[in-house]
């Protein structure tokens, strides 16, 4: 927990001092405007490239990198190529692998979530969570990425080893949201379609995995209805099985193996 500021009595003229200080001093960052974030619209193409020495030459008006793995001029170069460009963090889940993996505590780590050292993470304790998932997001703000991607925040629906419940997830979810949007970064609900109806207000866009595989794409259409975007990928599914129902539903949709590398196959 972080420590309780503490409250000193200044003498009136060093009172209206810091006052004047105040209101003249430009802030630690320049957040944008509400109107002036990024909301991604329906029907927009889109790459996810996760793995393998990234192509920044795919036509295509949204690119979905990893965070941490490029460095700000890697998204300048997407930009003057006329690109978007979100910014892919695991907010739900711990990450050996990470440069910032030794400051989270033991305490804060559960189960492995299925891929190779990593865990998720007990969102209950926001007071451990918050500061380093901030620091995480000033990274993106500050690489210049329009986006952020939180990724593993359906855990209350996994075995993550604590008793997180639905009420958890969204308080957690939104205070995700919130801090993006407090750095003018749009953001995207990963997965976690039991939450749309309580969640849709508070994002800008979907990604999804696989809704066609589970007979589950209709439950974005919120978001088109919402007049925002729904970046969806099927891994198993031909495009022949799953692109005639994601052009009706006006979801953003493409073929991509695993690994999330270069390869795609849009609809």
């Amino acid at each position: 927990m972080r420590p309780a500021r503490t409250r000193r009595r200044l003498p009136l003229l060093a009172a209206l001092l810091l006052l004047a200080t105040a209101c003249t001093a430009a802030p630690d960052h320049d957040p944008k405007p509400e109107d002036a974030r990024w909301r991604p619209k329906p029907g927009l193409a889109w790459q996810w490239q996760l793995s393998g020495r990234l192509d920044p030459t795919v036509d295509v008006p949204v690119y979905d990198i990893d965070g941490f793995d490029h460095p700000a001029a890697t998204v300048a170069d997407l930009h003057d190529r006329g690109r978007k460009v979100i910014c892919y963090l695991s907010t739900g889940a711990w990450e050996e692998l990470r440069p910032d993996a030794g400051k989270f505590p033991k305490a804060v780590l559960g189960k492995g979530n299925g891929w190779k050292g990593e865990r998720w993470l007990d969102i209950r304790r926001v007071d451990v969570l918050e500061p380093l998932m901030a620091a995480r997001l000033d990274m993106c703000r500050d690489k210049g990425f329009d986006a952020v991607e939180p990724d593993n925040m359906d855990g209350y629906l996994n075995p993550t080893g604590f008793p997180l419940t639905a009420a958890d997830q969204l308080r957690y979810n939104r205070l995700i949201a919130r801090m993006a949007h407090d750095r003018g970064l749009a953001v995207g609900l990963k997965n976690d379609l039991d939450q749309i109806p309580k969640l849709l207000a508070n994002v800008d866009f979907a990604v999804n995995e696989q809704c066609a595989e589970y007979d589950e794409c209709g439950r974005l259409a919120p978001f088109v209805a919402a007049g925002k975007a729904v970046f969806h990928v099927e891994y198993e599914l031909t495009n022949d099985q799953f692109c005639p129902q994601a052009r009706k539903l006006g979801l953003s949709s493409m073929s991509k193996k695993e690994e999330l590398g270069v390869w795609r196959k849009p609809c």
